[in-house]
């Protein structure tokens, strides 16, 4: 089964977007000392084979999870959609579920599950207890709703402490309650003030302000079996009072108040604040002006061979690209339809470049220290055969400079963007043959660049094991530096070349399979996009309106001279030779 996961045919067509809720009641215990921690995951047979759509959340010590994390998938009602939910008992960290306990699973199609909502089954292969799916359709636009709640004055609820409390807040959902949401639960307090969180109007209320939100606090227990604390209900148009002051509910557990006349009630839930953001589309943010600025970073180490042997991955073949080459013009070939001057900076690592070969981990492949930018994608790989025969791979093989490089340039954008909006956003594609010597460095960076409007694809060139690679990617886990601080988002998409070599030696294998690369490794940027201006509260600039052009009376020059000297948006990193970061 392959570890990277699929992405959903892109088409022309209308397509519904649904996202699936995941229970399970009853789950085996494959753990000695205390419960199963499930963790769910989605497949879907495409091409003959099972690929991954998503997974939940981890739920520790329970055998009745009810999963907070939705997976989204595309439904085509013209299609029959096969799907099997699998469901793990997680006993390490690692992102590959094959070595963790297996609880069982169902098979059954989208169909199935849309058109029986909520929809349960009895769980095969050795499983006990059953899964019960439920699914709802999304809209792309919409609202996302930022929450911070506090608490006081709760119930103790632990022998030897106070209580460790955490909130879930439920929609209503015909005639039962949906999980939206479940916060982190804060040691050893009665007066808790959560970390701010967000969630779509769309998820919390169906976008409908008089429809009734549950909130139940808890007292989280390392066994599972978490004690109630109390509950209040509200709707988003009461939550919105929070706008201007913060506003507050009492807690109320139903037994007390059975059992005592003089109850009151189990504390007081605090919002403090709520702010409601206009979802804005990938698209609507290309109409507003949005420029994609495109980067690509080649690696030269020696670990790729002799360039004048066909055994190695720089070797240019009369008859058919190089990896690299495949890979820059199936990638580049998207992004250079969202920038519009189609000039772009290419880089490389790793290698003793000329005048006194010494070691460089981020040098020009035009060797044009002022002005790194190629002429379109045709003009990147241009500089790139003009490079080989004039440097010396060597090594090692590292990849922090680059990323810190258009970190730099990112940086400067994002200060514009209180003037500009959301102007411009910047994508480095980095190729490299193995594992990164500076890994350490290399995820500093990248945690570095999360707050950042960047994102950061890596395609494994060539046949060595990318395992540790992996780690970058954090579909699953939060990305962390050597100090332990968190990415605030996913900004890195790695695949290997090789999972989508077919037939090498076809002319039309390698358009396949440049199709198919593209596809798989820009499918997740229009999200990254959306979410860095939901993250920073910038809304999509008004839609640009696009003069008649002139026809031009002569050409351009290729390369503007550099006037400034110095980086600041995406327009001066174009035109102008950065004085730092420098070459």
């Amino acid at each position: 089964m392959s570890m990277y996961p699929s992405v959903p045919p892109v088409s022309d067509e209308c397509v519904t977007l649904v996202e699936l809720y995941i229970k399970c009641r009853n789950l085996l215990n494959k753990d000695v000392m205390s419960l199963s921690d499930p963790l769910a995951a989605v497949y879907i047979f495409e091409r003959g084979g099972w690929k991954e759509v998503g997974r939940t959340e981890k739920i520790v010590n329970s055998l009745n999870p009810e999963f907070s994390k939705p997976i989204s998938i595309r439904y085509y009602f013209e299609e029959v959609q096969k799907l099997r939910i699998c469901v793990y008992d997680i006993d390490n960290a690692t992102a590959s579920l094959s070595d963790d306990d297996f609880l069982g699973e169902i098979e059954c199609t989208l169909g199935q599950i849309v058109s029986c909502s909520p929809f349960t089954k009895t769980l095969t292969r050795g499983g006990n207890g059953s899964i019960t799916v439920s699914a709802e359709e999304i809209t792309q636009s919409g609202e996302i709703v930022t929450l911070k709640f506090d608490a006081e004055g709760l119930d103790k609820k632990d022998f030897f402490g106070l209580s460790d409390p955490y909130i879930e807040l439920f929609r209503q959902s015909d005639s039962t309650w949906q999980l939206v949401h479940r916060t982190e639960f804060l040691k050893n307090t009665l007066n808790p003030k959560w970390h701010p969180f967000d969630v779509k109007a769309q998820m919390l209320c169906k976008g409908d302000r008089k429809a009734k939100i549950r909130i139940d606090c808890y007292d989280w227990d390392s066994d599972g079996s978490h004690d109630f604390i109390g509950s209040c209900s509200t709707t988003l148009g009461e939550m919105e009072k929070a706008t201007d002051q913060p506003i507050q509910w009492q807690l109320i557990n139903p037994k007390k108040v059975a059992k005592k006349k003089n109850y009151k009630n189990s504390g007081i839930l605090i919002l403090r604040s709520i702010r409601v953001v206009k979802l804005a589309s990938f698209l609507e943010f290309v109409f507003g002006g949005m420029q994609i600025n495109f980067t690509v970073a080649v690696d030269f180490t020696g670990s790729n061979g002799n360039p004048r042997m066909p055994d190695s991955l720089h070797y240019m073949d009369p008859y058919r690209p190089n990896q690299y080459m495949q890979a820059i013009k199936a990638v580049g070939n998207v992004c250079q339809d969202y920038d519009s001057d189609k000039y772009f900076p290419a880089l490389g690592f790793g290698a003793k470049i000329p005048p006194l070969m010494q070691v460089s981990h981020e040098f020009p492949l035009n060797f044009n220290m002022q002005n790194p930018f190629c002429a379109g994608i045709d003009g990147v790989l241009a500089a790139y055969q003009n490079c080989l025969p004039q440097i010396q791979l060597y090594g090692p093989t590292n990849a922090s400079p680059i990323i810190n490089h258009v970190a730099g340039f990112a940086r400067a954008a994002q200060a514009e963007e209180p003037q500009k909006g959301a102007h411009a956003y910047f994508i480095l594609l980095l190729l490299t043959d193995g594992v990164l010597t500076d890994m350490n460095d290399t995820k500093t960076a990248i945690v570095q660049a999360s707050h950042l409007p960047m994102s950061l694809i890596i395609v494994g060139v060539g046949n060595a094991d990318f395992t540790d690679m992996d780690t970058l990617d954090a579909d699953n886990e939060v990305l962390k530096d050597p100090w332990g601080r968190a990415a605030v988002r996913d900004i890195v998409q790695f695949v290997p070349f090789r999972e989508f070599v077919r037939n090498p030696g076809s002319e039309q294998s390698r358009e396949s399979t440049s199709v198919e690369l593209a596809r798989h490794v820009l499918a997740e940027v229009p999200k990254q996009v959306e979410g860095y201006y939901q993250m920073r509260g910038i809304p999509a600039n008004a839609r640009r309106v696009i003069p008649p052009q002139p026809v031009p009376t002569a050409a351009p020059p290729p390369f503007p001279q550099n006037t400034q000297g110095t980086p600041a948006s995406q327009g001066s990193q174009r035109r102008q030779a950065p004085s730092a970061p420098s070459f």
